[in-house]
């Protein structure tokens, strides 16, 4: 169970309940009356507790798990304990993730402007804002209703935040327009100049950043994150994209719908990458680049040319993922010989 003092618990709910909202499928023996009460892992649940099967590296967990129900793929039914209710889904985890949703809903805060949060006159605050202590929303800025933003914040000049953002603590924006219901944790950096610089022979001068970061709806954008603004053409995040902890995207790159950058993944300026797009931790891509569609770069990957839509690549210099491993048994069988 989470920790009470953190976490507000809902429910309970039934099988029935927990099916229609998943979309899952009762087992046989499920009864759709029984109550559950909580989430919880294999190992740790319960029998008042709903669990997941994901993994296949779990097998033997979920065969011992003393949970009361469990989301499952169908071909591993066969493998649950006696007494325990399924829950058939081709996608238990994400089941498992609405469920926990249900659990543990996220608090309402109640809307208001702290005292100590310093607005500019010029600015416009949504209905049901909350603006926390400190924060600071300066001139022109739009924010959008049911916007949080959290202690300590600044909300640039002429910024707009669309519905439902959530700002965290010790954020900063500027430059930048953002969509609904994005996220910006704490820490986040938003609109700041991008690295640009021109040389010359009596040292470099700094090229003016004059573009813009744009953020669509439905972005979530890890803590201590940091997206420059353009330097003419703007930055641009694409709607339902994911971006994890310490992430580095510099200016003027276009990121495209729903993509995935895992933590402290770097992309340098001008860089454009497709929709759906995924980038392991520590990914790391030169500027200029063009990165289709689906494509997948594993993690401390460097990324030095474009990548075709729905490849994958790993290694630096990342190559194919088939040719990357026959590079490895080949330097492994070379290393065999030297060692005899």
């Amino acid at each position: 169970m989470a920790d009470p003092r953190f976490f507000r618990l809902g429910g309970p709910l039934s099988l029935k309940a927990i099916a229609e909202r998943t979309g899952a499928e009762l087992g046989p023996n499920a009864d759709p009356e029984r109550i559950i009460r909580d989430v919880a892992s294999l190992d740790g649940a319960g029998e008042n507790d709903v669990t997941f099967l994901d993994n296949l590296k779990y097998l033997p967990a979920f065969g011992a798990t003393r949970a009361g129900a469990a989301f499952v793929q169908p071909a591993y039914a066969e493998r649950a304990p006696k007494g325990l209710a399924l829950l058939l889904t081709p996608a238990p985890y994400k089941a498992f993730a609405l469920t926990a949703q249900a659990f543990y809903p996220e608090p309402e805060p109640e809307p208001g402007i702290h005292p100590s949060a310093i607005i500019d006159p010029s600015a416009r605050v949504g209905e049901d804002a909350v603006v926390g202590p400190y924060a600071v929303v300066e001139a022109r800025a739009k924010i959008g209703r049911r916007c949080r933003i959290g202690a300590g914040s600044v909300i640039g000049a002429a910024c707009v935040l669309g519905d439902d953002a959530r700002i965290g603590a010790h954020v900063t924006v500027s430059h930048a327009i953002i969509g609904s219901r994005v996220t910006l944790y704490p820490g986040v950096r938003i609109g700041q100049d991008g690295f640009g610089f021109a040389p010359d022979s009596k040292g470099v001068v700094k090229v003016p950043q004059l573009g813009r970061v744009i953020i669509e709806d439905d972005v979530e954008i890890g803590a201590n994150t940091t997206i420059d603004r353009g330097a003419g053409p703007d930055t641009i995040i694409g709607a339902g994209t994911m971006i994890d902890n310490l992430v580095q995207i510099g200016h003027n790159v276009q990121i495209g719908r729903g993509c995935v950058l895992v933590s402290q993944v770097g992309i340098s300026g001008s860089t454009k990458l497709g929709d759906g797009v995924m980038i392991g931790g520590q990914g790391g891509l030169t500027g200029h680049l063009v990165i289709g569609s689906g494509a997948r770069i594993g993690a401390q990957a460097g990324i030095m040319k474009d990548v075709p839509a729905g490849a994958t690549v790993v290694g630096s210099p990342a190559v194919p993922v088939h040719e990357f491993f026959r590079q490895v048994a080949t330097l492994q069988r070379l290393s065999r010989r030297k060692g005899q």
